[in-house]
């Protein structure tokens, strides 16, 4: 049997997909300074940009949440 989707569900999963994709953010930021300092700089700035990416994503799912 499949569980009923509702609105309080749904906005209780993707506030939880936010939570989740900050806190790679914040990991993504920490480790591209670690490599940026280790002079990998290139390799911080693909770090960078996926987590702008993940940022973005995340400014979806809230845009999707609001909508609950």
């Amino acid at each position: 049997m499949t569980k009923e989707i509702n609105r309080s569900k749904l906005a209780h999963l993707l506030e939880h997909w936010v939570e989740h994709n900050e806190n790679h953010s914040k990991s993504f930021k920490e480790w591209a300074e670690k490599v940026r300092d280790a002079g990998y700089t290139e390799l911080a700035d693909d770090i960078l940009q996926a987590e702008k990416k993940m940022s973005e994503c995340s400014d979806l799912l809230r845009k999707a949440r609001d909508k609950c």
